[in-house]
Parts: C-alpha cells; structure tokens; sequence
C-alpha cells in the first residue's frame, strides 16, 4: 500500500524545500524526495559554494590592492584547495541547518530518485519500488548544465560549472565559454586568483539579460582588470590538446588555454521522470503552468527553474511558499490567496567585480511597453562611501514618463545590498518624488539611489542636471 501525504514535493532545491517547510507550517503532512542532498544544486553546487569563492577572490584583490589603501602587504600563494574547503564548510553549516529546520516541522525525507505517475487521479511518485501518493505534487526538480553537441565534457579540460567549483589547483590560463551570470563570475573570480582568462560570448554583449548600459560598463571594467572580452563570436571547433585546449572561432580566431569552461546556461531538469508520459505539459523542456504555477493536471504544480524564466534561487524559493500558501487558500486554512510571482519584480544579482543587481525593467523593455520612458544615471563618483571603496559605477533608473520608476539597474562594488531598497521602489510603484524625500545615511552608498531619484525628480545634488 502506498505511503499516503497531502503534499509530496519531488525535488529538495531552494523551491522545493521553501515549499515543503511552508506547508507542514500550515499543516499538511509532507514528504520531500530528493535523490542527492537537501538544499539541491543551489546550496552544494550552485549560489553558495560560488559566491564563497567569489569571497574568497576579494580578498585576494584586497591584499594585492592594498597599498592604495596605505596597507602594503603581498599574496604568498592562492590555494585553490584551502578556498574550496572555504566554501565547503560554509555549505555544511547551511545544509546542516536547513535539514535541522526540516526535521524539526517533520517532514518526511524520501531519499532517492522519484518518478511520476497518476493512480485514480491523485499523484503518485515512485522511489526505489516504493509507492508515495498525495492530494497535491509539487514539480521542483530544478535545471542541469548545458553544453554543446560539438563539445565533449570530460571534466578535466573542458568543464562545466559544477565540475570548476571542485577543482583542487589553479589553471594559468582559461576560456569561459559564455557571457552570462555564471560565465562573468567565474571569470571574474579566475582573474583575482591570478588566472589568465578569456569569456567568448555569441551575443553582442555581456550578460545580455540586463541593461544595455550595463553591459557596455562591465566590459570595460573587465578590460580594465586583464579579462579578454569576445563578443559576437560563436564558436567553430575545439579540440583536446595535451597542453590544454584550442578553440576556433568563426572569425578564425585561435585561442588556446589550459582548461575550457561550458557556460552556455542550465536547462530544466524534466526529462525521464514521467511528466510528459503522465500528462505535464513541456514547452521546450520547461513545465507549461499558468499563472497560478498549475500544471496540466491540476493537482499538479511546478515551481523554480523547471519553470520558464528567471533561473534564480530566490525565484525558486518565493514560487515554492506561493504554491504551499495555494494550496492553503484552497483548503481553507489562509484566507487570503497569495500574490504570484512575477518575473520582473524579481531582483537579479550578478557577483563578479564589479556587482550588478537590477530589478524591474531596462530602458529597452519601458520603451517597448510603455512607448516611451525617462532615465537619468547617477555616477557613483559623487558617493563618498564608493570614494572610499574606491569602486566606478553608476545607478540608473527608468521611469514611465511621468509616472512612476518601472527599473533600477547598478554596476559597482557591494551593489547587491542595494537591491532590496530598489525592489521596493519598483515594486511599490514608487515615484522619484517619494524617494527623494526620504533619507539616506550618509556616507552609505545607499545614498546613491537616494541622490539618483533627487535627480530624477528634478532636484539634483551631487549630480550634474
């Protein structure tokens, strides 16, 4: 006889284990399965262990830029080894942690590689010959690296992200395979540790998913620090070499390195666990759901990056409470049916050096909805804590003509502690106006998106206008 729930989470990513610890908290009886650990590819192969490492390249650059600062001192030697330990044991703190968190609302924990199918309408999920079946399912099965047919991972010379993060020495030389989130913060981090690195990029730009402005200051700060930038190149061949790795481009270009990095983008992780031959629909490999995040079937819900958009821990996490806090409206136990997620309300946060973090919508994107938009960018040479920090940027806001700021998109350093403020902004449909009114500490770089609304709203201080 199968196990019986009311909810079965298939998936213990940042999605699937929000969900499952928000639903035992409104009191369903649930069960996680989870072929690898808790926490999923975020937690152990993903957000953290990366971010760790990028921790770990800013303090490379702040000893080797110190003398600025008046503090002389020197790199003995990066030990890639000692930073994936780091990195390590900040994993096994959180993990540790979240599994604590899970044992506590008691939750049961499926270990194992779970298939979909349906019995008598009701979901049921098959782990190792055993039976799980639920009122409800939750698809969070999260995203996979992709590559390219022509390139043969071997995890040695040509690697994908997950496979980088557990190198145990530094290459001299790399190519980064892809302009994107995880293709710049891996340069990025490669160039602090003394790596000679090259991003080839098929698209015109650099992380092509913000602002055009955006893009255009990344790569001159990434000139500026010694990282080769291609872009508009795509790639026509590469091979093996016992030094390492040649690459061709379709220019003719010939680059060679000592390891090559895949970072093409992640794909949804959907394939041959029953959802088509069940009935989810797939569009292009993502689960099909409306704006509800239900499936096809409508006891069957998805959530995170098996979903179509932003692939974001935060956007997995916030869909996994929206579905459990669902399924409490539907039973009567919230009142109050929650707000969906929308992508464009979801703050985004690229950790290279310099950061960026952006929320809302990009000039482009105001211009096509609304027919036109006002900007203005606020240079951060006019912030006194950027001054001290040393670091170049800007805030740049787009607004709906004369109606409220639809966008906000910065590039400097520690930007990303300015994104909850500027979410607000744009979530709480904010005019200049009301921003501008209200005060910033000083010297905080937050006061740079305090000066950049005084701007917007026609009162500039520390900015020409």
């Amino acid at each position: 006889m199968a196990a019986s729930f009311d909810l079965i989470v298939l998936g213990a990513g940042s999605g699937g284990y929000a969900c499952a610890l928000r639903a035992a908290q409104l009191g369903f009886s649930v069960a996680l399965v989870e072929k690898d650990k808790v926490g999923g590819t975020c937690l152990h192969r993903g957000c953290i262990p990366t971010k760790a490492m990028l921790h770990a390249a800013e303090v490379a650059d702040s000893v080797r830029n110190g003398s600025q600062f008046g503090v002389h001192a020197a790199i003995d030697k990066v030990d890639l080894a000692g930073v994936v330990s780091y990195a390590d044991s900040v994993v096994g703190r959180i993990y540790r942690g979240v599994s604590g968190l899970i044992s506590a609302r008691q939750i049961t924990v499926v270990h194992g590689a779970g298939r979909l199918t349906m019995s008598d309408g009701r979901p049921i999920v098959t782990v190792a010959g055993q039976a799980y079946q639920a009122n409800h399912l939750v698809l969070a099965t999260g995203s996979y690296p992709r590559s390219l047919p022509e390139l043969e991972i071997d995890g040695t010379k040509i690697l994908t992200s997950e496979q980088a993060l557990r190198l145990d020495r530094l290459p001299t030389s790399a190519i980064v395979l892809g302009g994107g989130v995880i293709g710049v913060e891996f340069a990025s981090a490669w160039r602090s540790f003394g790596v000679d690195v090259t991003i080839v990029e098929a698209l015109p730009r650099l992380v092509s998913g913000e602002d055009s402005s955006i893009s255009a200051a990344l790569e001159r700060a990434f000139r500026k620090r010694s990282i080769n930038v291609i872009t508009g190149a795509a790639m026509s061949g590469c091979r093996t070499a016992e030094s390492g790795v040649r690459m061709e481009l379709a220019d003719g270009q010939q680059l060679e390195a000592e390891i090559l990095l895949v970072a093409v983008g992640r794909g949804p992780q959907t394939s041959g666990l029953g959802y088509q031959e069940t009935g989810v629909e797939l569009d292009g490999g993502f689960v099909r759901v409306n704006d509800r995040l239900q499936t096809s079937i409508p006891q069957v819900y998805a959530v995170g990056d098996v979903v179509s958009g932003l692939q974001l821990a935060h956007r997995g996490f916030a869909h996994g409470i929206f579905v459990a806090e669902e399924l409490a409206h539907q039973a009567g136990v919230l009142e109050q049916a929650p707000t969906p997620i929308v992508d464009a309300e979801v703050p985004r946060v690229t950790y290279c050096d310099p950061e960026i973090a952006s929320v809302g919508l990009n000039e482009d994107e105001a211009r096509t909805r609304f027919g036109d938009s006002e900007t203005i960018t606020y240079d951060l040479t006019g912030n006194g804590k950027s001054q001290i920090l040393k670091t170049r940027g800007f805030v740049k806001l787009v607004r709906r003509p004369s109606g409220p700021v639809v966008g906000v998109h910065m590039i400097g350093a520690r930007v990303s502690e300015l994104v909850g403020e500027a979410q607000l902004i744009t979530n709480w449909d904010a005019f200049p106006t009301d921003v501008a009114g209200l005060i910033h500490a000083h010297p905080t770089q937050n006061e740079a998106l305090g000066e950049a609304h005084l701007a917007l709203a026609g009162k500039p201080l520390h900015a020409h206008g």
